[in-house]
């Protein structure tokens, strides 16, 4: 009943009402010349220095959902869930001078989106189409995702309701208040909100981590029965405190393809895009791996979990059970109801940051490479920031949608497949950074070779435990393949491999028959300014308004 939690209700409402006002005040926030346009409204005016641009960032790739489903997949299946820990840490090292170049390009080019560096870069208004609803269709299940967090949380406070209006009713107020300050402020809101999220974050887990190993034995109490739980359960070979031989390659390419996928996401590109200069870049991608290291205090809640007998909540099915409760239902036990009700807003504030973060980057995708291409290419700046702003609280209601008439279970397989529809824009938009070889008839065609064969792979992957025969995961068996044995394998990796190939092969059948390929009208060196190039940054003969302008 949540009569029984009014403590944890009453510290959750106000923190969540503290953070709504601060995102209705950001419009004013670093004083915006005209919110009347993309560069203001959905980038923050590309003035973001090195610690707003890390909480942002931080916020945005580390979610409400990760401090939730990471724990809960490492209460089920034990060491396989720690993958998100070593693919948070190689991720920086690959992406820093990808995301150096990409933002000089940006800048000096005007693009606002992944999708407008694909359209210059190689002349192609389908390539770029095929990109711009890659990254739409890849981050919808995510801000959808992020309402799982939340409900795990209300669920915990007996914040429900027997019908499903009732039930959801508190999802669509806070994301309606989100749709409000956002729809005002733009990219500034999850901004100064950020801040306080990363800060309440941070003090929860760190109390965490020191307070329920010496409440539960030790260290050595905690691993001891998360050792125990996964020995009993026979019917799963693939779960333990240790990897085996079956899971060790799932694990490897299930990390580094995550890896590969977590920048190339529109909301990732948008933190980046929207920072002052390559320099706050080159420190964030220096920094942000200290996420990772709380990261590995939060998995570690799964294990504490088992310890302290902490059972999930029911599920929506019939002797199912809601594992995303874990964490909630762990604080809930082990701590006092005031600290509680501080973790379980550090929680739904988390939510909202990347939340509001991916709506931006989903309607900058839809109003650059759809609305203005297709629809009305002669657009002003102020009908391209409406457009986004309308389109942001259209995406909005799709994710609570989802929530509402989908089984939750359904968007959480959704974010497997999330990773794996992302991958397929790696050769346009990393690769094309760095050379322009590639074909852009070639490009399409790997493209469409590796959603292909990706959405086939998924479609074959089941799970005997909750029943679903299909997109039940990304761990695709390689016997699917002929091979005789138990091991599987990401399904993203194999797809974007088999796209690099196709677009590789095709690129050198079209250029041995001289067909036409797309180009920027641009040599390499003119293309890709440096930082010191005055088309970049702003000096004497270029101010910090014309600096943003497109080059011809």
């Amino acid at each position: 009943m949540w009569r029984d939690h009014l403590t944890e209700i009453i510290i959750f409402t106000l923190l969540f009402l503290v953070v709504s006002a601060m995102g209705f005040v950001a419009a004013r926030w670093r004083a915006p010349r005209d919110m009347a346009h993309l560069d203001e409204w959905g980038l923050g005016g590309r003035s973001f220095g090195g610690w707003i641009t890390w909480f942002l960032v931080g916020g945005d790739l580390y979610t409400a959902y990760t401090f939730v489903a990471v724990p809960a997949l490492i209460f089920g299946a034990g060491a396989a869930g720690f993958f998100a820990v070593p693919y948070t840490i190689v991720v920086y090292p690959i992406v820093f001078l990808v995301l150096c170049r990409l933002w000089s390009v940006s800048h000096r080019h005007g693009f606002v989106t992944p999708a407008d560096f694909v359209r210059s870069r190689f002349d192609s208004p389908i390539l770029a189409l095929l990109v711009a609803i890659t990254g739409i269709v890849a981050t919808m299940p995510y801000i959808a995702l992020q309402l799982v967090g939340i409900e795990a949380v209300l669920k915990t406070m007996g914040v429900t309701g027997q019908s499903a209006l009732a039930r959801h009713l508190p999802i669509i107020i806070a994301f309606a208040i989100l749709a409000a300050y956002t729809y005002q402020s733009g990219l500034r809101a999850p901004a100064l909100i950020a801040f306080v999220k990363d800060s309440l974050i941070y003090l929860v887990i760190l109390v965490a981590v020191f307070y329920l190993p010496y409440k539960l034995g030790g260290w050595g109490s905690i691993f001891d029965a998360a050792d125990a739980k996964f020995q009993a359960t026979a019917n799963n070979p693939n779960d333990g405190i240790l990897l085996n031989a079956n899971n060790q390659l799932q694990y490897v390419t299930l990390a580094f393809g995550s890896a590969l996928a977590l920048f190339l996401y529109p909301h990732s590109i948008t933190g980046v895009l929207a920072s002052r200069n390559r320099d706050v870049i080159k420190r964030n991608m220096s920094a942000l791996p200290a996420y990772s290291l709380l990261l590995g205090l939060i998995a570690l809640l799964g294990y504490m979990a088992i310890a302290a007998k902490v059972t999930p909540l029911p599920g929506t099915k019939e002797n199912s059970f809601d594992t995303n409760t874990i964490v909630p239902r762990l604080f809930d036990a082990q701590f006092p109801d005031w600290f509680a009700g501080v973790a379980y807003a550090a929680i739904g504030i988390g939510a909202l940051v990347p939340a509001a973060i991916m709506s931006i980057a989903a309607a900058n995708l839809f109003t650059r490479n759809i609305y203005k291409e297709y629809l009305k290419r002669d657009a002003t700046p102020a009908q391209e920031a409406n457009v986004s702003k309308i389109t942001s609280l259209v995406v909005k209601v799709g994710a609570v949608a989802c929530i509402v008439f989908l089984d939750p279970q359904f968007s959480i397989d959704l974010q497997l497949i999330g990773g794996v529809i992302i991958l397929q824009t790696l050769p346009a938009v990393a690769l094309g950074l760095y050379t322009r070889w590639f074909h852009r008839g070639a490009l399409i065609a790997g493209w469409v070779a590796g959603m292909a064969l990706g959405m086939w792979m998924l479609y074959q992957v089941a799970n005997p435990v909750t029943g679903k025969k299909h997109f039940a995961g990304s761990a695709f068996p390689l016997s699917e393949f002929g091979f005789d044995t138990k091991k599987t394998i990401y399904v993203g990796i194999v797809a974007v491999l088999v796209n690099l190939v196709v677009a590789a092969l095709l690129t050198l059948v079209l250029r041995a028959g001289k067909v036409a390929d797309g180009v920027d009208g641009t040599t390499p060196d003119d293309y890709f300014a440096d930082e010191g190039d005055p088309r970049v940054t702003p000096g004497p003969d270029r101010d910090a308004d014309s600096a943003r302008e497109p080059v011809a």
